[in-house]
């Protein structure tokens, strides 16, 4: 009778876990993604500004890389007043960019060669130039667009309540200086003195409503309002006119900054739960919805399938590779560091946290770098043996991998670049590509002077053209990183992943990812010392199937219980049980 009831068990788990996966694209249990930030990546009209075509162009080299998705940053009509984030236009594609049917044709091969395209979805805000902003301006409330925007009457003044001990309400105070009174953006404008922004003034916040409407401000709407209503109908709208164009999803832009005042978020998980993503899977099994949400905890729930746990940032963490200036890039304290000084506590305590919320829901990615923060190639990080050894640990961990354009090849962080086009201290992370030896490496025909951003200036800069030529190359590492992630299941997407080694003793880190029968182990030591280690006794001899090492050894010793590894400097090492 047990044997019975054990199999039923079982049988529910099984079911269980397929009901979990069923609200995901099937292709992304075996993803990875390639994104681009499309000024910067390939010109074809000599302008200096990357383009449509110059991404065509470029696919069969993407999809030599190993990723099955490409993910590009903002395309449509914009201000440039914040990189494309500032939307002008959701229906057309910006002409610097070429026009819907370059993004039509893209879209086609990329599909020929087995590769997804993922857009970037602005769903928060738009630009101020947008004709529903301008028409909402108007003194008139009664139009199309009047209510797509939030015009406060009035600024409210920030005070926090005093609880018992007299300290302000740290929630209430973050609520409102966070997410209304600091976003104010004072108006000449006929329809009133203010509006509210999301980001920069040139972003005016679309009107999700307000999670807890205060009725001494009328333009707190609900998030059933007549208002809230029709801009999630714009926003259907917007994903179908380009998912019905052949688009497999979207990459969401400050997924979070919906619903106003809504501390814990639980009005906006409610929105894309029960809502926008629930009608995005019905409407489209096979699209994929990634959040900019930096909780994966919460967008997970909200109904995303993706979300980043991005390595910048007090929530997220700094401490494995930016514990830095991030405009200087100057002294560092982090883990991947030679020096060895760094800590990984903070890192797992919150990573953990992530991957156990969402284990068999959806991922908990981590990027290589984005369009926002600093490259791992950096000042600390300059040989192509450091940038194995982080490759190594970004595509071994689980959730699905991101490459941003240029770490295959250890494109570096540029500090000290002027701003251009709002990018402030985002300039370093968002260089042209190098892709050969030509005049300016091959990205533009146009004049040094008018590229998008400067490129590296380093003679000896790596580029694609190098690395295809040199077997030791990062752009060759990276290929064989991700055909053994697709070679080996306990590598991917799904598989578990478990610390093995004490934090007490940071280095080396050595995890396990299983699934099934399938075991491996990765050992990462990014410090100019060999380090030596124990992790519980295994009774087996691995075999080595990957990693960047000059020396490694496996011992087992049964009597003292322990398996002792020992890794050469600045090495990774990957064991197959």
């Amino acid at each position: 009778m047990k044997k019975i009831v054990l199999s039923v068990l079982s049988l529910g788990a099984a079911l269980s876990l397929n009901a979990q996966s069923e609200h995901h694209a099937s292709w992304l249990k075996d993803a990875s993604v390639y994104q681009i930030y499309p000024s910067s990546f390939q010109d074809t009209d000599g302008n200096g500004i990357g383009d449509l075509p110059g991404i065509t162009s470029r696919l069969e080299y993407i999809k030599s890389i190993g990723v099955t998705a490409v993910w590009m940053n903002p395309i449509f009509v914009s201000g440039w007043t914040d990189g494309g984030y500032d939307v002008i236009d959701f229906y057309k594609v910006d002409p610097r960019f070429g026009t819907n049917s370059d993004l039509v044709e893209l879209v086609n091969k990329a599909h020929s060669l087995g590769l997804k395209v993922i857009l970037d979805l602005v769903a928060g805000h738009s630009s101020d130039q947008c004709e529903w902003f301008v028409q909402s301006q108007e003194a008139d409330p009664n139009q199309r667009y009047s209510d797509y925007y939030i015009w406060p009457t009035f600024k409210p003044e920030v005070k926090a309540s005093k609880n018992l001990a007299g300290e302000s309400d740290y929630t209430e105070l973050m609520n409102q200086a966070n997410n209304i009174v600091s976003k104010f953006v004072e108006s000449k404008a006929p329809r009133g003195p203010h509006f509210v922004k999301n980001f920069f003034d040139t972003q005016p916040a679309l009107n999700f409503g307000f999670a807890n409407p205060d009725p001494t401000h009328p333009w707190e709407q609900s998030v059933d309002a007549p208002g809230p209503q029709a801009m999630r109908r714009e926003i259907k709208s917007i994903i179908s006119f380009w998912m019905d164009k052949g688009v497999d999803g979207f990459r969401v832009d400050m997924a979070a900054s919906l619903v106003k005042n809504d501390f814990d978020k639980s009005a906006t998980i409610k929105l894309w739960k029960e809502d926008l993503a629930k009608w995005f899977k019905q409407t489209y099994p096979e699209g994929v919805l990634i959040a900019e949400w930096f909780n994966p905890s919460q967008s997970i729930e909200a109904g995303f399938d993706i979300d980043f746990f991005a390595h910048d940032g007090v929530y997220n963490y700094s401490t494995l590779f930016f514990n830095m200036d991030r405009m200087t890039g100057g002294p560092a304290t982090c883990w991947f560091e030679l020096e060895g000084r760094g800590e990984l506590n903070t890192w797992y305590d919150l990573f953990i946290y992530q991957y156990d919320k969402v284990k068999g829901k959806g991922y908990a990615s981590l990027p290589t770098s984005n369009h926002d923060f600093n490259r791992p190639a950096s000042t600390t990080r300059a040989t192509v043996d450091q940038e194995k050894v982080y490759m190594t640990f970004f595509l071994t961990m689980p959730g699905v991998p991101f490459i941003y354009y240029g770490d295959e090849i250890g494109l570096k962080h540029i500090y000290g670049l002027p701003s251009v086009e709002g990018s402030w201290m985002r300039s370093g992370t968002r260089i042209p590509m190098l892709w050969d030896g030509s005049k300016n490496a091959g990205f533009s025909t146009a004049p040094e002077e008018k590229l998008y951003i400067p490129q590296d200036p380093d003679p000896k800069r790596v580029t694609v053209e190098m690395s295809e030529n040199d077997p030791n190359s990062l752009l060759n590492f990276t290929r064989e990183m991700l055909a053994l992630r697709n070679k080996y299941p306990a590598l991917g997407n799904d598989a578990d992943w478990k610390l093995i080694n004490g934090l007490e003793v940071p280095y080396p880190m050595v995890y396990e990812r299983t699934t099934g029968s399938q075991k491996c182990i990765v050992v990462i030591n990014p410090t100019s010392k060999a380090k030596t280690t124990t992790i519980p006794y295994t009774g087996k001899t691995p075999e080595v199937i990957g990693g960047s090492f000059t020396k490694q050894s496996y011992k087992g010793d049964a009597k003292k219980g322990v398996d002792t590894i020992t890794i050469s400097p600045v090495s990774a090492v990957i064991y197959k049980y």
